[in-house]
């Protein structure tokens, strides 16, 4: 059910994804890059994922280990299905490439992005989530209603003008060799740091 709740959550789970992955970038690469394939500062993949965890698997609540499991297939499908979409609709054009990463499946998924967004999933589904709900419903409706309303808008319009002129170009949605060379070198440090 589309409540003006969920709307807004979507968004700001939507610009948190965002705040993420541009955080993640400067602190990988040195450089503050527009990730996404829009222009606007969201990613809606996580937004989505966010929602359906919510709405999916509210009974699962109670049984955390299960809940854990919902997260990881959910953010699966969600991500392999959005890469997927996303290089049909922009000519083989990817904006993410885990070839090369353990438990890849074509370069759409893999298992360590899985397990991030399974713990980030649990944080917000039994942290973050109970805090933001409890914010949002003390929003006036009126106010709810127009926060919807103008962000509603502001999307449709960045998703219409993305549809032609997606959001590219080096960190974005350029994957050559040096990039996954890069990448490999990062994890490779990462790796031996943590043991």
């Amino acid at each position: 059910m589309v409540t003006k709740e969920n709307v807004l959550m979507f968004f700001v789970l939507s610009i948190s994804g965002w705040v993420w992955e541009v955080v993640l970038h400067f602190l990988r690469y040195g450089e503050l890059i527009n990730r996404g394939v829009l222009h606007g500062p969201w990613l809606p993949i996580y937004g989505s994922g966010g929602i359906l965890i919510l709405l999916l698997l509210n009974k699962l609540r109670k049984y955390p280990i299960a809940e854990f499991a919902g997260i990881i297939v959910i953010c699966g499908i969600v991500e392999y299905l959005t890469s997927w979409a996303l290089e049909m609709l922009h000519h083989g054009q990817r904006w993410w490439d885990y070839t090369g990463y353990f438990l890849n499946l074509n370069g759409r998924i893999c298992a360590e992005s899985l397990l991030i967004f399974g713990m980030g999933g649990m944080i917000f589904v039994y942290v973050v989530e109970p805090i933001l709900d409890k914010y949002l419903n003390n929003i006036r409706h009126t106010w709810m209603m127009l926060l919807c309303t103008v962000l509603s808008l502001l999307f449709v319009i960045d998703i219409a003008y993305s549809i032609k002129h997606p959001n590219t170009g080096d960190g974005i949605s350029t994957y050559t060799e040096e990039t996954r060379q890069r990448e490999s070198e990062i994890n490779e440090i990462c790796s031996t740091a943590c043991t």
